[in-house]
């Protein structure tokens, strides 16, 4: 009955999909889901294996829309399902890099605010270099650029601020300075998108520092205050101008210089 009731999913790409909506995969995509299974029994890495992103949840042969907003699909590799929506609200994800904010010391344990349902949690030993007689000199207040490591619902989330070798790249404390503010998950999926144009011609106006976390929240730092203020402007305004009239901003404020 299920079935009878979908639509197939590459007929809703670009379309707004709702809650409840079920999307319908290609035959093939069971077929390779079956020898996925195959191959992980015989030790072999699986290959060309379908995403399912957010806003979407396997269900059956096809996938269960979970929030409103338009359906997107990337056929590169396996292929890529997911829900392009206006949230703000950020739903902790293991291995998003997220800017937190030190509420609490407790013990050994420092406490973020990453804008989640409930703090997550970092280890002073989750730095670069820290041992129990050199630990990093993090206050309350500090911000915290961050990896979670764990994430789900049945756990509280756990942040580190080193990679898999132990290195930081470039994770940590960030600077004392700068100006921190909240956009939407959809603007900051689109400025972390490879060769973003936004970025591009925001170099050009000023030389800046940028740090873009997942869960919404953006720092930056330029020369002067008003250089920082001006870019925080159009940051927040690219959520709702066309790249026409962004181009024209910069170009007037390229002019005033």
């Amino acid at each position: 009955m299920a079935a009878e009731c979908g639509t197939a999913a590459e007929a809703l790409v670009g379309q707004v999909v709702l809650p409840g909506d079920l999307l319908l995969l290609p035959a093939h995509y069971d077929e390779d889901a079956e020898s996925e299974r195959l191959r992980l029994s015989a030790g072999a890495a699986p290959q060309g294996r379908l995403l399912c992103g957010p806003g979407l949840r396997r269900s059956g042969a096809g996938l269960l829309v979970t929030k409103c907003g338009l359906l997107r699909h990337r056929p590169a590799g396996g292929g890529a399902y997911w829900v392009d929506s206006q949230q703000k609200r950020y739903v902790p994800v293991k291995g998003d890099h997220v800017i937190g904010i030190v509420t609490a010391k407790a013990g050994d344990v420092f406490r973020l605010d990453v804008g989640g349902s409930e703090p997550a949690s970092l280890s002073y030993l989750a730095f670069e270099g820290a041992t129990k007689r050199n630990r990093p000199n993090v206050q309350v207040g500090d911000l915290i650029y961050g990896q979670f490591v764990v994430a789900n619902k049945d756990m509280e989330p756990e942040m580190v601020c080193i990679d898999s070798s132990g290195k930081s790249s470039g994770m940590g404390i960030i600077g004392q300075d700068g100006f921190l503010f909240k956009v939407s998950l959809g603007l900051i999926r689109k400025l972390l998108a490879p060769k973003c144009e936004i970025i591009q011609e925001l170099s050009q106006l000023y030389p800046f520092e940028l740090v873009l976390g997942m869960n919404g929240r953006i720092w930056v730092k330029a020369k002067t205050i008003q250089q920082t203020l001006i870019i925080v402007n159009i940051l927040e305004a690219c959520e709702y101008m066309t790249a026409e009239q962004r181009k024209q901003a910069l170009a007037k404020l390229s002019g005033n210089r």
